[in-house]
This record gives C-alpha cells, structure tokens and sequence, in this order.
C-alpha cells in the first residue's frame, strides 16, 4: 500500500522485515575494536564454558556491574564494554568459551616491574574464582609509549623468556610487539608492545589481534591431546581390519562369514564412536587455525634482526600440531571408508551364497512338486477306479433288486455293462474338480492389479 507525501506524492511503503534482519544487519558491528591509549596494563582471560553457558557468564559479568555500581549488560547480550571505574572490562560470548579482558590506565615509571601489578589484581578475588568455565588462556599486556632503541635481547625486560620471544615491527611500523609464548609462575602469559605512533584505534586494533592469537592459538590446540589418545585405538582398528581382510580371502562357510561380519561390524561401530566424538573438535581446531594465520597477517609484521617473528613462531611450533590434528581426521576417514568396502565385499559374498542356497532349495521344491504331481496323478486313477468299483457294486446291488422284484435283468450283465460308464463319469468330475481348485489357488497367489 503507497503513503501520500505533503505535495501529494506517493511513497512505496517498505515491505515487511524478515525477522532476523536487524540481528544479522548488526552482526558487522559486532565486538568493535576498544580505542586504546598508553600507558596500560591489560589482562586477559579466555575459559572453555561450552555452548551453553552465556546466560551464567551474563548473570556473572551483571553481579560485578552491580558492586560498581555500572549498568549491567543486556538480556542476551553476547559482548559487553563498560568502564567500572579503576579498570573497564570488556567481555566477549563465542561459541564455546568467553574471553574476559581488563583495561588499566596506570603510568609506569623508568625501571619499574612492568607485569609487577596486573591489571586482573583490580577484580574482587571472589568474583574471580566464581567465573564460569576452565581457564585456556591467561594473558598480561602491557602497552607503553616509549620505544626500544635498540634490538638485541639485554633490550627487553627481563620478565620476557628470550629463549621463547618472537616479534617485530607491526601496523606498518607503528609499534613493536613482543611475545612470551611460555606460562610464568603465576599461570599467565606476557605481552609486550611500544607505542610508535598508533593511533587509538590502531592501537586497539593491534592489542585485540594479539590476544585473539594466543586465544584462537589455544583453542586450536585443544584438539591435539584428543587426536594422540585416538591413535592407539586408530592403530588397533587399523590392525583388526587387516585380520578381517586377510580371514575374508580365505574362508568360505557362510556361519564363518557372518560371524567375520560381526566382528567388521564392531569394529565399524569403533570407528563411528571416534569419528563422533573427535569431528567438532577437529572441525572446530581448522576453523581456529584459520583464525590465527589470518590475524597474524593482518599484524602486518616486519623482521627485527636477531629476533624470530610471531607469524615465524606460529608456522614452526603450531603447524606440525594442527598437521597432526589433520592427519588423525583424515585416518579416521580413511579407515571409515576402507570398512565401509570391506564390509560391502563381505555382505555380497554372504548374499551370493545365500542366493545359491536359495536356488538349490527352489530346485529341491521343484523336484518335490514334480514328484508331488506324479503321485497325485497316480491317486487321481487309483481313486476313479475305487469309486468306479463301488458305483459298479451299487448298480449290480439294484440290479439284482430289480431282478428278485420280477423285472427282467442280468445283475451280471447291468454291472458290466456300467463300469465303462462310471469310468468316464467318475474321471470326468475329478479333472473337473482339480482345473476348479487349480483356478481358485492361482487366483489367490496372483497379485491384485492397480486401477
């Protein structure tokens, strides 16, 4: 229906939303980059909850507003910014875990402990051992604005591990980034990044992709454990296959056969069981993979001499993990379909003797039936003549009636003279009764037609 403008115009009324045009219009702005300045101190924590555990983390994130007295986030909210005074907390919902991360103005002084006062020392103790879910990720960032000036490792603070450091010039220069990719004593992480001239954005930008990468990092290695303890039991499938291959070639009894197909049946039901409980996980650590390699290039990073870049880091000791994670899920795949093949040749090896059985016994039926046939004829002429014998005995019986009455007639003579009569009577009726039964049992087996 059009609308009528004030100069008399008609204007299309829009037509009706698609109920979930505003949620995916939305999704774009999603979880927008934190404009960052420093000096600061952030920490940053990531806990596995699973997928159903946003409206726990919601209600925890709502108490903690609350105590400072800040508005709480929104009935299914999935991310969430607020400045609670002496830090902000941002806190983001993904699909199996949510990530925590505090933000803490606080100049540093020349010589000062930079990770001595983290940033997660400004939440209430409490409210920190209630958080929902198991710790993956725990991360402390300081960012400054000085610079290094120079780039050999007696540089850099001594609370970062050199054997483990990587990093670089990153945002086109604008800031430097290191890395400790090893846990400190206190079960956290330490990041590293000097302020070249990042704008806020920039630098929120940067900061973000940093722990997204040790973040997504994490949750793509979640699938390596799962992926060595499904080895063994890979290789032990692996190996009772090949028996049943083996054992298919050389038996030929059908009892043998099926019971080699209960045995290919659960080893088959093995294979499901793993595939089952390992194809999120490796479909999700793919997914996570992807993640990192995509935000290690968007660091854009650039090589300090003597120093081994994140993306560097990243390609020598994550990429043999993810490449074990893939070759598990591909054996697992590769093992399905070899059973599927087994069990196919084995099933047809079944049914072909059972065809033959079938053919054997449908060839014993027929002989059978034949022999049925030739002793049915031969009762057919065994009953015409008993009953012509007793039709013949009755007739002589009423001939001889007939001749004590007084009437004229040959017992004898009547009697022979009805036995060729009664033959061809009696045979006449019984091929008459067997063509009636013949039509009324092949009426009963053929099928019924269609209209």
């Amino acid at each position: 229906m059009n609308e009528t403008t004030q100069d008399g115009g008609a204007v299309a009324k829009a037509p009706r939303d698609h109920p979930f045009r505003a949620e995916l219009a939305g999704e774009v702005h999603a979880r927008p980059f934190t404009p960052l300045q420093a000096p600061l101190r952030i920490s940053h924590l990531a806990l596995l909850s699973g997928e159903s555990g946003a409206e726990a983390e919601r209600r925890h994130v709502a108490e903690l507003c609350a105590r400072f007295e800040a508005a709480a986030p929104a009935e299914g909210a999935t991310h969430f910014l607020a400045d609670l005074g002496p830090f902000r907390l941002k806190w983001e919902r993904h699909t199996e875990f949510s990530t925590y991360t505090l933000f803490c103005q606080e100049p540093t002084e020349p010589g000062d402990d930079l990770f001595a006062r983290p940033a997660l020392e400004r939440l209430p103790p409490d409210w920190l051992e209630g958080l929902p879910g198991e710790l993956m990720v725990g991360m402390h960032l300081v960012f400054l604005a000085q610079g290094l000036e120079g780039s050999a490792s007696e540089d850099l603070p001594p609370a970062l591990d050199g054997d483990a450091l990587a990093g670089g010039r990153v945002a086109g220069g604008a800031g430097t980034a290191w890395v400790d990719f090893r846990l400190k004593d206190d079960g956290f992480g330490r990041v590293l990044i000097y302020d070249r001239g990042l704008k806020p954005r920039q630098a929120g930008r940067l900061v973000q992709r940093l722990l997204e990468i040790e973040t997504y990092r994490m949750m793509a290695l979640l699938a390596l454990p799962q992926a060595r303890r499904t080895g063994p039991e890979l290789s032990e499938a692996d190996r009772a296959l090949v028996d049943i291959t083996r054992r298919l070639a050389e038996i030929d009894a059908l009892e043998e056969q099926r019971r080699l197909l209960d045995e290919l049946t659960g080893v088959s039901a093995a294979i499901e069981r793993i595939s089952a409980a390992t194809d999120y996980r490796f479909g999700a650590s793919r997914a996570y993979y992807a993640l990192v390699q995509r935000r290690i290039v968007e660091l854009r990073e650039e090589r300090i001499e003597g120093f081994q870049t994140i993306g560097e880091f990243m390609e020598r000791r994550m990429a043999p993990a993810m490449r074990t994670c893939e070759s598990v899920a591909r054996r697992i795949d590769a093992l399905s379909s070899r059973l599927t093949r087994a069990s196919h040749l084995l099933r047809a090896r079944i049914e072909i003797q059972l065809e033959a059985q079938n053919r054997d016994l449908l060839a014993s039926m027929d002989r059978r039936a034949r022999l049925q046939l030739r002793l049915q004829e031969t009762v057919e002429g065994l009953s015409v003549a008993a009953i012509s014998y007793y039709l013949a005995s009755l007739i002589g019986y009423l001939a001889k009636g007939l001749k004590v009455g007084g009437v004229a007639v040959d017992p004898d003579l009547a009697t022979a003279l009805s036995i060729p009569v009664i033959a061809v009577l009696v045979w006449l009726a019984v091929r008459r009764v067997r063509r009636r039964v013949t039509r009324a049992t092949d009426s009963e087996e053929r099928p019924e037609s269609s209209d």
